[in-house]
Protein backbone atom coordinates (compact mmCIF):
# COMPACT_ATOMS: atom_id res chain seq x y z
CA UNK A 1 0.00 0.00 0.00
CA UNK A 2 1.47 3.60 -0.72
CA UNK A 3 2.33 5.26 2.29
CA UNK A 4 0.73 9.08 2.76
CA UNK A 5 3.45 9.95 5.32
CA UNK A 6 5.39 12.53 3.17
CA UNK A 7 8.72 14.20 4.42
CA UNK A 8 7.13 17.25 4.63
CA UNK A 9 4.69 16.65 6.88
CA UNK A 10 4.65 18.24 10.37
CA UNK A 11 6.65 16.15 12.77
CA UNK A 12 4.42 16.78 15.81
CA UNK A 13 1.41 16.05 13.36
CA UNK A 14 2.51 12.79 12.88
CA UNK A 15 3.61 11.58 16.05
CA UNK A 16 0.21 12.88 17.63
CA UNK A 17 -1.54 10.95 15.42
CA UNK A 18 1.10 7.89 16.04
CA UNK A 19 0.11 8.28 19.37
CA UNK A 20 -3.79 7.62 18.59
CA UNK A 21 -2.70 4.44 16.32
CA UNK A 22 -0.69 3.31 19.15
CA UNK A 23 -3.56 3.94 21.89
CA UNK A 24 -6.26 2.50 19.36
CA UNK A 25 -3.57 -1.27 19.40
CA UNK A 26 -4.18 -1.38 23.10
CA UNK A 27 -1.14 0.42 24.43
CA UNK A 28 -2.68 2.84 26.70
CA UNK A 29 1.25 3.24 28.70
CA UNK A 30 2.99 3.61 24.87
CA UNK A 31 0.61 5.79 23.61
CA UNK A 32 1.29 8.45 27.09
CA UNK A 33 4.83 8.02 27.16
CA UNK A 34 5.12 8.99 23.42
CA UNK A 35 2.85 12.41 23.94
CA UNK A 36 4.31 13.09 27.04
CA UNK A 37 7.85 13.08 25.46
CA UNK A 38 6.13 15.36 22.30
CA UNK A 39 4.73 18.03 24.82
CA UNK A 40 8.32 18.36 26.00
CA UNK A 41 9.87 18.59 22.46
CA UNK A 42 7.17 21.37 21.73
CA UNK A 43 7.77 23.90 24.62
CA UNK A 44 11.61 23.66 23.22
CA UNK A 45 10.08 24.24 19.67
CA UNK A 46 7.84 26.91 20.62
CA UNK A 47 5.98 28.42 17.54
CA UNK A 48 8.36 26.21 14.84
CA UNK A 49 7.22 23.52 13.07
CA UNK A 50 9.42 20.92 11.91
CA UNK A 51 9.33 18.78 8.66
CA UNK A 52 10.36 15.24 9.57
CA UNK A 53 12.71 15.71 7.42
CA UNK A 54 13.99 18.84 8.94
CA UNK A 55 14.30 16.80 12.49
CA UNK A 56 18.15 16.67 12.38
CA UNK A 57 21.51 16.44 14.63
CA UNK A 58 21.41 20.18 15.03
CA UNK A 59 17.60 20.24 16.05
CA UNK A 60 17.85 17.52 18.53
CA UNK A 61 21.12 18.15 20.18
CA UNK A 62 19.78 22.17 20.62
CA UNK A 63 17.01 20.27 22.56
CA UNK A 64 19.52 18.38 25.11
CA UNK A 65 21.05 20.95 25.80
CA UNK A 66 17.36 22.97 26.44
CA UNK A 67 16.44 19.94 28.21
CA UNK A 68 19.65 20.37 30.44
CA UNK A 69 19.66 24.19 31.34
CA UNK A 70 16.06 23.18 32.38
CA UNK A 71 17.64 20.99 34.86
CA UNK A 72 16.02 17.98 33.63
CA UNK A 73 17.80 14.66 34.43
CA UNK A 74 19.82 12.62 32.02
CA UNK A 75 17.50 9.71 32.26
CA UNK A 76 14.09 12.11 31.82
CA UNK A 77 15.90 13.72 28.87
CA UNK A 78 16.58 10.16 27.47
CA UNK A 79 13.20 9.25 28.03
CA UNK A 80 12.06 11.65 25.70
CA UNK A 81 14.60 11.43 22.95
CA UNK A 82 13.92 7.16 22.78
CA UNK A 83 10.17 8.16 22.09
CA UNK A 84 11.02 10.38 19.76
CA UNK A 85 13.54 8.30 18.15
CA UNK A 86 11.03 5.67 17.82
CA UNK A 87 8.24 8.49 16.51
CA UNK A 88 11.15 9.34 13.95
CA UNK A 89 12.00 6.04 12.88
CA UNK A 90 8.52 5.08 12.52
CA UNK A 91 7.89 8.45 10.03
CA UNK A 92 10.52 7.50 7.83
CA UNK A 93 9.88 4.19 6.94
CA UNK A 94 6.66 5.23 6.12
CA UNK A 95 7.70 8.40 4.23
CA UNK A 96 10.75 6.19 2.35
CA UNK A 97 13.50 9.03 3.35
CA UNK A 98 16.78 8.18 4.64
CA UNK A 99 17.84 7.95 8.04
CA UNK A 100 19.59 11.51 9.48
CA UNK A 101 20.32 9.36 11.84
CA UNK A 102 19.69 13.10 14.21
CA UNK A 103 19.77 10.86 17.42
CA UNK A 104 23.15 9.72 17.19
CA UNK A 105 24.85 12.35 19.43
CA UNK A 106 22.49 12.49 22.23
CA UNK A 107 22.39 10.54 25.22
CA UNK A 108 19.37 7.49 25.04
CA UNK A 109 20.92 5.09 27.62
CA UNK A 110 19.59 5.08 31.24
CA UNK A 111 21.90 5.89 34.02
CA UNK A 112 22.20 3.94 37.49
CA UNK A 113 20.57 6.31 40.00
CA UNK A 114 20.95 6.26 43.51
CA UNK A 115 18.29 4.72 45.66
CA UNK A 116 16.45 6.63 48.15
CA UNK A 117 14.70 5.37 50.71
CA UNK A 118 12.74 6.98 53.81
CA UNK A 119 14.07 5.99 57.14
CA UNK A 120 11.68 4.64 60.18
CA UNK A 121 12.05 7.83 61.91
CA UNK A 122 10.88 9.96 58.77
CA UNK A 123 7.68 7.35 58.31
CA UNK A 124 6.97 8.44 62.42
CA UNK A 125 7.62 11.94 61.89
CA UNK A 126 5.22 11.85 58.56
CA UNK A 127 3.14 9.45 60.60
CA UNK A 128 2.64 11.97 63.44
CA UNK A 129 1.94 15.15 61.18
CA UNK A 130 -1.10 17.09 62.61
CA UNK A 131 -2.90 17.53 59.50
CA UNK A 132 -6.74 17.72 60.48
CA UNK A 133 -6.99 20.76 58.34
CA UNK A 134 -5.35 20.08 55.92
CA UNK A 135 -7.65 17.19 53.99
CA UNK A 136 -5.80 17.27 50.92
CA UNK A 137 -2.14 17.03 52.69
CA UNK A 138 -3.96 14.17 55.00
CA UNK A 139 -4.94 12.26 51.98
CA UNK A 140 -1.74 12.39 50.04
CA UNK A 141 0.18 11.38 53.77
CA UNK A 142 -2.03 8.59 54.54
CA UNK A 143 -2.29 6.74 50.69
CA UNK A 144 1.66 6.88 51.37
CA UNK A 145 1.79 5.51 54.93
CA UNK A 146 -0.76 2.63 53.01
CA UNK A 147 1.59 2.27 50.41
CA UNK A 148 4.36 1.65 53.13
CA UNK A 149 1.94 -0.48 55.33
CA UNK A 150 1.18 -3.13 52.15
CA UNK A 151 4.57 -3.90 51.52
CA UNK A 152 5.30 -0.84 49.08
CA UNK A 153 2.43 -1.24 47.06
CA UNK A 154 2.60 0.59 44.05
CA UNK A 155 0.77 3.74 43.09
CA UNK A 156 -1.30 2.30 40.15
CA UNK A 157 -1.89 -0.96 42.29
CA UNK A 158 -3.40 0.74 45.36
CA UNK A 159 -5.48 2.87 42.47
CA UNK A 160 -7.48 -0.01 41.33
CA UNK A 161 -7.73 -1.84 44.67
CA UNK A 162 -11.39 -2.78 44.96
CA UNK A 163 -13.41 -3.61 48.14
CA UNK A 164 -14.11 -7.44 46.95
CA UNK A 165 -10.13 -7.55 46.76
CA UNK A 166 -10.07 -7.54 50.80
CA UNK A 167 -11.78 -10.74 52.27
CA UNK A 168 -11.15 -13.20 54.97
CA UNK A 169 -8.45 -10.85 56.85
CA UNK A 170 -6.28 -11.00 53.24
CA UNK A 171 -5.82 -8.36 50.44
CA UNK A 172 -5.47 -10.41 46.93
CA UNK A 173 -4.67 -8.33 44.05
CA UNK A 174 -2.78 -8.60 40.79
CA UNK A 175 0.08 -6.22 39.86
CA UNK A 176 -0.47 -4.13 37.19
CA UNK A 177 3.32 -4.17 35.78
CA UNK A 178 3.94 -8.04 36.18
CA UNK A 179 0.11 -9.45 36.98
CA UNK A 180 1.64 -11.39 39.87
CA UNK A 181 -1.12 -12.36 42.37
CA UNK A 182 -0.20 -11.05 46.11
CA UNK A 183 -1.28 -12.01 48.92
CA UNK A 184 -1.02 -9.35 52.23
CA UNK A 185 -2.51 -9.80 55.08
CA UNK A 186 -4.80 -7.32 56.39
CA UNK A 187 -3.28 -4.85 59.32
CA UNK A 188 -5.08 -2.70 61.96
CA UNK A 189 -3.16 0.07 60.16
CA UNK A 190 -4.24 -0.25 56.64
CA UNK A 191 -8.36 -0.52 58.19
CA UNK A 192 -7.72 2.96 60.12
CA UNK A 193 -6.66 4.79 56.61
CA UNK A 194 -9.99 3.00 55.00
CA UNK A 195 -12.03 3.86 57.30
CA UNK A 196 -11.01 7.63 57.72
CA UNK A 197 -11.82 7.78 53.34
CA UNK A 198 -15.33 5.68 53.11
CA UNK A 199 -16.20 5.69 49.01
CA UNK A 200 -18.94 5.04 47.38
CA UNK A 201 -17.44 3.62 44.12
CA UNK A 202 -16.14 -0.30 44.35
CA UNK A 203 -12.57 1.00 44.43
CA UNK A 204 -11.04 0.40 48.14
CA UNK A 205 -9.08 3.65 48.59
CA UNK A 206 -10.14 7.53 47.67
CA UNK A 207 -7.80 7.44 44.33
CA UNK A 208 -10.59 6.63 41.82
CA UNK A 209 -13.54 8.11 42.99
CA UNK A 210 -16.16 8.17 40.17
CA UNK A 211 -17.74 5.34 38.16
CA UNK A 212 -17.03 6.17 34.10
CA UNK A 213 -15.23 5.59 31.49
CA UNK A 214 -12.02 7.60 33.09
CA UNK A 215 -10.38 5.45 35.71
CA UNK A 216 -6.62 5.60 34.35
CA UNK A 217 -7.43 9.62 33.98
CA UNK A 218 -8.15 10.01 37.71
CA UNK A 219 -5.40 7.52 38.79
CA UNK A 220 -2.90 9.71 36.73
CA UNK A 221 -4.11 12.96 38.11
CA UNK A 222 -4.44 11.33 41.48
CA UNK A 223 -0.94 10.43 41.11
CA UNK A 224 0.15 13.71 40.51
CA UNK A 225 -2.06 15.70 42.99
CA UNK A 226 0.04 13.12 45.92
CA UNK A 227 3.77 13.60 44.39
CA UNK A 228 2.63 17.86 44.62
CA UNK A 229 1.86 17.14 48.10
CA UNK A 230 4.00 14.81 49.17
CA UNK A 231 6.81 17.43 48.25
CA UNK A 232 4.92 19.83 50.06
CA UNK A 233 5.04 17.15 53.18
CA UNK A 234 8.53 16.75 52.99
CA UNK A 235 9.67 20.21 52.51
CA UNK A 236 7.77 20.80 55.68
CA UNK A 237 9.38 17.66 57.35
CA UNK A 238 12.70 18.51 55.84
CA UNK A 239 13.75 15.61 55.07
CA UNK A 240 16.71 14.94 52.76
CA UNK A 241 14.81 13.50 49.72
CA UNK A 242 12.04 14.43 47.34
CA UNK A 243 9.26 12.68 48.79
CA UNK A 244 7.57 10.63 46.05
CA UNK A 245 4.70 7.51 46.20
CA UNK A 246 7.70 5.62 45.54
CA UNK A 247 9.77 6.20 48.26
CA UNK A 248 7.41 4.29 50.57
CA UNK A 249 8.27 1.19 48.37
CA UNK A 250 11.65 1.49 48.46
CA UNK A 251 11.43 2.39 52.05
CA UNK A 252 10.08 -0.98 53.30
CA UNK A 253 12.32 -2.41 51.04
CA UNK A 254 15.39 -0.55 53.03
CA UNK A 255 13.78 -1.07 56.64
CA UNK A 256 12.64 -4.59 56.33
CA UNK A 257 16.76 -5.14 55.34
CA UNK A 258 17.66 -2.83 58.61
CA UNK A 259 16.16 -5.55 60.16
CA UNK A 260 17.92 -8.35 58.73
CA UNK A 261 14.56 -9.58 57.06
CA UNK A 262 16.35 -12.16 54.13
CA UNK A 263 16.34 -10.99 50.85
CA UNK A 264 14.26 -13.60 49.31
CA UNK A 265 11.59 -12.68 51.47
CA UNK A 266 11.98 -8.69 50.71
CA UNK A 267 12.15 -9.87 47.22
CA UNK A 268 8.56 -11.77 47.56
CA UNK A 269 7.40 -8.96 49.77
CA UNK A 270 8.15 -6.36 47.12
CA UNK A 271 6.54 -8.91 44.03
CA UNK A 272 9.23 -9.04 42.08
CA UNK A 273 9.69 -11.79 39.35
CA UNK A 274 12.09 -10.22 36.98
CA UNK A 275 15.14 -12.53 38.56
CA UNK A 276 14.83 -16.28 37.52
CA UNK A 277 17.06 -16.89 40.41
CA UNK A 278 15.59 -14.88 42.76
CA UNK A 279 11.81 -16.20 42.05
CA UNK A 280 13.59 -19.76 42.69
CA UNK A 281 14.09 -19.26 46.23
CA UNK A 282 11.13 -16.95 46.77
CA UNK A 283 8.80 -19.95 45.31
CA UNK A 284 10.13 -21.40 48.67
CA UNK A 285 9.16 -19.03 50.85
CA UNK A 286 5.10 -19.10 52.47
CA UNK A 287 3.04 -16.04 52.45
CA UNK A 288 2.86 -16.10 56.57
CA UNK A 289 6.58 -15.47 56.37
CA UNK A 290 6.19 -12.29 54.42
CA UNK A 291 3.23 -11.16 56.49
CA UNK A 292 5.60 -11.53 59.60
CA UNK A 293 7.77 -9.55 58.32
CA UNK A 294 5.43 -6.94 57.67
CA UNK A 295 4.00 -7.23 61.20
CA UNK A 296 7.53 -6.67 62.28
CA UNK A 297 7.93 -3.63 60.39
CA UNK A 298 4.78 -1.74 61.53
CA UNK A 299 5.06 -2.80 65.14
CA UNK A 300 8.28 -1.23 64.92
CA UNK A 301 6.29 2.20 64.38
CA UNK A 302 5.48 1.79 67.95
CA UNK A 303 1.27 1.61 67.08
CA UNK A 304 1.15 4.82 65.10
CA UNK A 305 -2.46 6.68 66.51
CA UNK A 306 -3.52 8.41 63.38
CA UNK A 307 -6.22 10.25 64.35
Amino acid sequence: MESITSANDDFSSFVTALAERILNRGLVRRAETMRIALRSFQRFLGDRRPSIAEINTSLIEAYETHLRQRGVTRNTSSFYMRNLRSAYRTAIEEAHIPDAQPFSTVYTGIDKTTKRAVTIDEIRRIGAMDLSKKRNLAIARDLYLFSFYTRGMPFVDMAYLLKNDLSGGYLTYRRHKTGQLLVIEWTPEMQAIVDRYPTSTPYLLPIITQEGPTPRLQYLNALSRVNRNLKILGNRLGLTITLTSYTSRHGWATIARNLNVPLSVISKGLGHDNEKTTQIYLDTISSSVVDQANRMILSSLNSLNLS
